[in-house]
């Protein structure tokens, strides 16, 4: 690409579990005006001479699996150029096939290659100090794909995003969800979205969230018939407007298409082109009896609305258990507790007495993970001797958690080593995650090693819904110990064909590879162990049937049986390579490499490179991604002015490596000044109010930072309230750089609407020289390019913490090329100090010593004393011996310590 093209890939992690589709000119864009009467009318779509043309989103689906086709035209009639952007969120488990843009007469096209050609690229390119584009995403259960590009005077862009899923049934329907938000009118806004299924559509509905009932059903057309079923919503401009005289768009919310297929036949078996895809989901089965036992985290940081909310969804799963059911409950803080140790049938009365139980227990200690689930594997374990009725029923066990193992058994290889042989493959194991302040890739390996699944809770007002509708979807089995079976020398290739358990309103997916000349001998055997009896059944493939669906779909149908499989396989795939290490790890990577390559997915193994496009510096930019919320978000791209990527340190510029000793503030809060020219360091407290904000750094030349002094929640009557920071601003007036930090969220660029960023996500950011790297649950750094390195480190509540809510600490790693003028709290510390100690004698306390110390030519009295260092190890610290100086510092700092009182975070 020519140089009036400049380029900016950025690739975020978003908390809902949403297909999101967003297109928008520059965020710096005025919004364009409109004129006339209360009755609605045409519009200016155009802002600062930037308009959506068009944004279509087409979603094909064959038998499940979905291609999806986003397509947006951004014009500028304007006589200069313009930035505009094309913006969609795409399902973490989908997998992006292509890539286009074209713009000024060009297009360039997505290349899919190894992820270490694409490195190899990246690293040349900077150790020659060039710029790459390379972006990984991570996390969460969507990914947010922006690509921002400058177009010439009167000329147009054109994005086409491809990437495709498996939609997987849940509660007897499979949904296709989009989220809209265009940002403004769109002249030409649409979405198309064809199924076909061989088996029959049985229902279809189409909804949105932003509509009124009158506007839907002007706007919605949906139809189905036989195997065909499509939705059409294509708004006209007016129809998009929030208001009859408003330029801003209504379109903003969720886009849902729902729809199940018919369940007559008990065999769904599709061959196509030596590949085939088995459907299983049987109806009119009886539900089983379950016995069922809920594993409750109740330590200290469950307590308030995250405990309220697990016993709405708790009494509210009571009140859904049948007759036949068996159930317990286990509560585990510190200790481990049990309802009645052994399962119970759910009578009336006992489910009352359970009810009551709910209502009682409160929270308590730390986090007995270990022990609460090895408690309640040994009450399901114990009904084998407990007579045909209760052993013969489906075992379930679900375990709700809001944070990491702390008592007990904390070592994760071998909780995960004791819950494995504890359970011995005989039942699923489903691991709830309530918030972010846990491992949830160690509570998903140790669901996927024990036959279930993993699932965040959000807290949210709707967390009990949300906990509701996830037991809704085990509360019915009506199979177990399901097998499908195929004759060995027939097929290759097999995807997961054992399950545990198959739940009323799910179904079972297997794909496989027939060998040659095989087809005319294939057949499935499907095995399970239903309500009193056992449950077989033999599918065949309908030669007659299969041809005249090829007819009716033709190439469309092979292709998306193949890619169904491959992209079954590389899911499970990727499962498994988190659960093992070495060389069957490599292995694994290995397989899915070569699949990611032959399918052209963009996997964790796989990048897109943008063929024949070039940034402002003449390479490539690369479209890459990972696997799960271990890995960093990363990007490594064009810096330039107001924009905002993610980067990881170019290799010729190494992390700073942290010295011995650091000058910091952290817990309540305590100064800490390290003086290298005396090898030793001074210290102070500043006793001040919650809410109070105080001056840490500030540089005239360069930033500033600035601190919010938050209250401890267990303070006792009478008792001195300690303050901590819970809050940090650090600016960059020059270039507008602006990064909050609190212990819950990162956020760059608030007032701008920027990313925000969880203390679970792993990131490199950067912008404008400045390099922000989150360490998860850990800290976060900040290098403002060789001036200075600050870090923040995070505390959490735990057990044996004398602290009762989450706080931040303050460190200077490096301030060596900082201006003279620096000032603040801290800042006015980074100049050479000295100072002199004498009269060392016993103090009021006989474990420390006073001393007189003469510093800016003042004489001081000073207590030699022990402050933490909390930079390298957030939990337990290491002491630093220091010389304590009095009253709020005075006499030590410059003035007095309300001088460095500020108005404002920033």
């Amino acid at each position: 690409m020519d140089g009036a093209m400049a380029l900016r890939v950025l690739l975020c992690v978003y908390l809902v579990s949403l297909l999101t589709l967003q297109a928008m000119s520059a965020p710096s864009l005025a919004r364009g005006r409109s004129k006339g009467s209360e009755k609605r009318q045409a519009v200016d779509t155009t802002v600062d001479g930037v308009f959506i043309r068009s944004l279509k989103v087409n979603c094909k689906v064959t038998s499940r699996f979905a291609h999806y086709v986003i397509t947006s035209q951004v014009i500028n009639t304007a006589n200069e150029a313009r930035e505009v952007a094309f913006d969609v969120e795409i399902p973490k488990t989908a997998f992006i096939s292509d890539f286009a843009i074209t713009a000024d007469g060009k297009t360039f096209i997505g290349d899919i290659k190894d992820k270490v050609t694409a490195w190899k690229q990246y690293r040349k390119a900077a150790i020659s100090g060039e710029n790459a584009g390379l972006v990984r995403a991570s996390g969460r259960n969507m990914e947010q794909f922006t690509i921002h590009i400058n177009i010439g005077p009167q000329s147009k862009a054109t994005f086409q995003l491809t990437y495709e899923e498996v939609l997987k049934r849940r509660l007897t329907q499979y949904d296709i969800v989009i989220k809209v938000k265009p940002k403004q009118l769109v002249r030409h806004f649409e979405i198309d979205v064809d199924i076909f299924e061989p088996q029959g559509i049985s229902k279809l509905d189409a909804q949105a969230t932003f509509l009124t009932k009158e506007l839907a059903a002007q706007t919605i057309k949906k139809s189905f018939s036989g195997k065909k079923g499509h939705v059409l919503f294509r708004p006209t401009v007016g129809q998009q407007q929030s208001c009859p005289t408003c330029s801003t768009s209504l379109l903003n919310g969720d886009f849902k298409v729902t729809y199940d297929v018919n369940r007559d036949k008990l065999c769904d078996l599709l061959v196509a082109n030596n590949y085939f895809a088995h459907f299983f989901a049987p109806k009119n089965l009886t539900n089983m009896s379950k016995n069922i036992v809920f594993v409750i985290d109740i330590s200290g940081s469950m307590e308030g609305q995250k405990m309220k909310q697990t016993k709405e969804a708790l009494l509210k799963i009571l009140g859904d258990m049948r007759p036949q059911d068996y159930f317990d409950l286990v509560l585990f803080g510190s200790q481990v507790q049990s309802w009645r140790g052994s399962l119970v049938q759910a009578s009336e009365a006992n489910l009352q007495a359970a009810r009551d139980f709910v209502k009682r227990f409160s929270v308590e200690g730390a986090t007995n993970l270990n022990g609460g689930l090895l408690r309640g594997i040994e009450i399901l374990n114990a009904v084998q001797g407990n007579g045909p009725e209760v052993s013969n029923q489906a075992s379930i066990l679900i375990m709700l958690t809001d944070g990491e193992p702390t008592e007990g058994v904390t070592d994760r290889s071998q909780i995960l080593k004791n819950v494995r042989e504890a359970i011995r493959d005989k039942f699923p194991l489903y691991n709830l995650g309530f918030g972010h302040n846990l491992d949830f890739n160690f509570l998903e390996v140790m669901s996927k090693e024990n036959n279930g699944w993993a699932k965040r809770i959000y807290e949210d007002h709707d967390a009990t819904q949300q906990l509701q509708n996830f037991y809704d979807q085990v509360a019915s089995p009506l199979l177990v110990d399901v097998e499908l079976q195929y004759p060995r020398d027939t097929i290759s290739a097999l995807t997961q064909h054992r399950h545990k358990q198959y739940y009323d309103g799910s179904e079972i997916m297997v794909a496989g590879r027939i060998a040659d000349q095989k087809l005319g001998s294939f057949k499935a055997e499907v095995q399970a162990r239903g309500e009193g009896q056992e449950f077989k059944t033999t599918c065949l493939v309908d030669e007659e049937e299969m041809k005249k669906l090829l007819q009716e779909r033709g190439h469309m149908l092979e292709n998306h049986v193949e890619r169904l499989w491959a992209y079954l396989t590389i899911q499970e795939l990727l499962a498994k390579r988190m659960t093992v290490e070495g060389e069957e790890k490599n292995k694994l990577s290995s397989e899915i490499l070569k699949m990611s390559l032959d399918y052209q997915f963009v996997t964790p193994l796989t990048s897109m490179t943008m063929r024949g496009m070039k940034d402002q510096e003449g390479l490539e930019p690369i479209i890459d991604k990972a696997e799960d919320d271990s890995q960093p978000l990363e990007m490594l791209g064009p810096r330039r002015t107001h924009e905002l990527s993610a980067a990881q340190p170019s290799p010729t510029r190494p992390a700073p490596k942290l010295p011995n000793r650091v000058t910091g503030v952290d817990t309540d809060p305590h100064f800490i000044i390290h003086v290298p020219q005396k090898e030793d360091a001074l210290c102070f407290n500043i006793n001040e109010e919650p809410g109070v904000i105080l001056s840490l750094v500030q540089d005239p030349d360069t930033f500033s930072v600035n601190g919010q002094l938050i209250g401890d929640k267990a303070r006792s009557p009478g008792q001195h309230e300690a303050t901590y920071f819970g809050r940090l601003g650090i600016a960059n007036p020059a270039t507008g750089f602006q990064l909050e930090v609190t212990p819950q969220n990162i956020t760059l660029n608030a007032g701008e609407g920027g990313p925000v960023f969880s203390w679970r996500d792993q990131a490199v950011l950067r912008q404008d020289g400045i390099v922000v790297t989150i360490n998860k649950k850990r800290s976060l750094v900040v290098s403002m390019d060789d001036r200075a390195t600050f870090e923040v480190v995070l505390h959490r509540v735990w057990r044996g913490s004398t602290v009762q809510r989450d706080f931040l600490g303050f460190y200077v790693l490096d301030s060596h090329r900082m201006s003279a003028r620096t000032h603040g709290l801290l800042g006015q510390f980074f100049h050479p100090l000295d100072f002199e100690v004498s009269d060392i004698h016993p103090g009021s306390d006989p474990t420390r010593s006073d001393a007189t110390m003469m510093v800016k030519n003042r004489r001081l009295t000073v207590t030699r004393g022990l402050q933490k260092d909390y930079s390298k190890d957030p939990r337990h610290g290491a002491e630093v011996s220091c010389w304590f100086v009095h009253n709020n510092g005075a006499g030590l700092i410059n003035g007095a310590h309300t001088d460095y009182i500020v108005p404002d975070i920033f």
